[in-house]
């Protein structure tokens, strides 16, 4: 995740990532508040999850009991130097987030740069943990954010149904080929669901049909039992449309009638 992240060749500029359960750690909490990203997870674990502290004799009231792990903030501070050479090589590219993973996970766990790293994370996890039981908007966001992402990925998955959702390539290029192939289809997807959609409400409200706001709002262009993802395709266009215009909109037989 890390890795499309620090590599993605566009002008966006994401600064909340959304997950779900399934990967993290207090380490990966470390990566991502260190390269400036906020990790939130939706956490399905959240009654086994430790909370930690930074301050022993701190009071937290209620929490007391519930942040019993301390966090060697000197650790972190004497290996600040080390962790921001990590975040300027993964920033870089000198070093792939991946690569760096695997670094850590083949050498010695124990390591001063591995616990700072993790105590790092083990800040960012707690605060997190914190919003998202305390602030019932923060976990509505997140549901929200997953939703769409299942969304997303359903689409790649109806796209991609000859091979079941999976990479046959054995080597990197030939993977990077296929997901670059199936993101652009699907992108195409996004945007002519997109551009009809609007099409459609345009249209109700010419015809002096209300929409409410909520139903507007529930919108998505991420439906594709509209498509057709069988047989064979041709893409010849008609003279009108390869000029700009637009397939007529079905009409469906709604009664006007209030």
């Amino acid at each position: 995740m890390l890795d499309g992240l620090l590599e993605q060749q566009t002008c966006l500029q994401p600064t909340e990532i959304i997950t779900d359960t399934a990967g993290y750690a207090d380490i990966v909490f470390g990566l991502f508040w260190l390269l400036g990203y906020q990790f939130s997870p939706r956490l399905a674990d959240i009654g086994d999850a430790r909370f930690w502290r930074t301050d022993p004799e701190a009071d937290y009231g209620p929490l007391n009991g519930l942040s019993k792990g301390r966090i060697d903030t000197n650790l972190i501070a004497e290996n600040w130097d080390d962790l921001l050479r990590v975040a300027g090589s993964l920033k870089s590219g000198t070093v792939s987030a991946s690569d760096f993973m695997r670094t850590l996970k083949s050498t010695d766990s124990c390591s001063t740069l591995t616990k700072a790293l993790t105590a790092l994370g083990r800040i960012a996890k707690t605060l997190h943990l914190l919003a998202y039981i305390e602030d019932s908007a923060h976990r509505r966001k997140i549901l929200t954010q997953l939703n769409r992402q299942e969304g997303r990925h359903a689409v790649a998955r109806a796209v991609f149904h000859g091979q079941l959702g999976q990479l046959r390539q054995s080597y990197r290029e030939g993977q990077e080929d296929q997901l670059g192939a199936l993101g652009l289809v699907v992108n195409i997807i996004v945007l002519w669901n997109t551009i009809y959609l609007e099409r459609a409400l345009d249209h109700l409200r010419s015809s002096d049909r209300t929409i409410a706001p909520e139903d507007e709002a529930r919108l998505s262009p991420l439906q594709h039992r509209n498509l057709n993802m069988q047989g064979r395709h041709q893409f010849i266009l008609t003279e009108a449309l390869k000029h700009g215009a637009f397939r007529p909109l079905r009409q469906l037989g709604y009664s006007t009638a209030p």
